[in-house]
């Protein structure tokens, strides 16, 4: 099941996607997409509905972030081996556990702005795990039962706030619009191999990023399990579990030398993960207000 919210900034309804990707419209069915409809006796629910029954939402209207009121935005850095070699940091034994602010969330096609003063703001396509049960030191084994489902996001990421600017990763992480998420969620049920997922990233059509969930350090299980050990995870909770390699930090010329490419008012990102959909989002300088 693909569960969307969709409509203006604010003001988003619930829906789903149906088998033939027509937009289905479930206001009348829930008030929204949020934790207390991630659980499993309430996807079940959803599941029972026909879809052709529900009426069909006319247009392309605009999709927000697929999961409503996110209480804690998580993620993993250095997840793959490749992109910590091209960041020229070492393999961590542990998961590098980070937060994005959810200030940060937007829907998968709004525009990303770059903050004020930017030079080095850089982008990631990831796979991301929505929590659909509380989950507080979780085993392994039973980890992917509090998965509701997963989704594209994209950690943009301002490389000199992050890297450069001294302390923890965070402030170069939370930007307002650097963390789009969506375009549905994706019930984990259609998602039987987690761990076998291809994810792709385009700059103005240019392949940077091509990548697979196999090659992470940490898998989906072990990264729920680990990060329920600091911290208790609930439903609507988000964590985005790393970046493959071709970041724009890590990118070299012909000779191998270091040729590091940013974001810039102009360009368009394109990205996506098999069987979770695209994203689509425009670069513009930094506005105020």
């Amino acid at each position: 099941m693909k569960l969307v919210r969709y409509g203006p900034l604010g003001k988003e309804k619930p829906g789903l996607i149906d088998a033939e990707g027509v937009l289905r419209d479930l206001s009348a069915q829930v008030p929204d997409i949020g934790a207390a409809q991630l659980g499993d006796a309430a996807l079940a629910r959803l599941v029972r509905l026909k879809p052709a029954a529900l009426p069909a939402v006319r247009g392309r209207p605009r999709l927000g972030c697929p999961v409503a009121g996110v209480g804690k935005f998580i993620a993993i850095g250095l997840n793959y081996a490749d992109h910590a070699a091209e960041a020229g940091m070492p393999i961590p034994k542990e998961p590098v556990v980070f937060t994005k602010a959810i200030s940060c969330i937007q829907g998968p096609d709004d525009d990303v702005m770059l903050p004020k003063g930017s030079k080095k703001s850089d982008w990631e396509v990831e796979l991301g795990v929505v929590i659909g049960r509380t989950a507080r030191h979780v085993a392994l084994k039973d980890a992917l039962a509090h998965v509701a489902g997963y989704c594209v996001v994209n950690d943009v990421s301002e490389r000199e706030y992050q890297l450069e600017r001294g302390g923890t990763w965070d402030k170069g992480k939370g930007c307002d619009t650097f963390g789009p998420i969506g375009p549905w969620l994706v019930t984990r049920d259609e998602v039987p191999a987690p761990q076998r997922l291809g994810l792709w990233l385009d700059v103005n059509g240019e392949r940077m990023q091509t990548g697979s969930t196999r090659t992470m350090i940490f898998g989906v299980a072990r990264l729920v399990a680990y990060t329920s050990r600091f911290m208790t995870l609930q439903p609507g909770d988000v964590v985005t579990t790393g970046t493959p390699p071709g970041v724009g930090m890590g990118r070299r010329d012909a000779r191998g030398q270091p040729a590091p490419r940013f974001l810039r008012p102009g360009d368009v990102m394109t990205l996506g993960i098999d069987g979770l959909g695209q994203q689509r989002q425009a670069v513009v300088a930094y506005r105020a207000g």
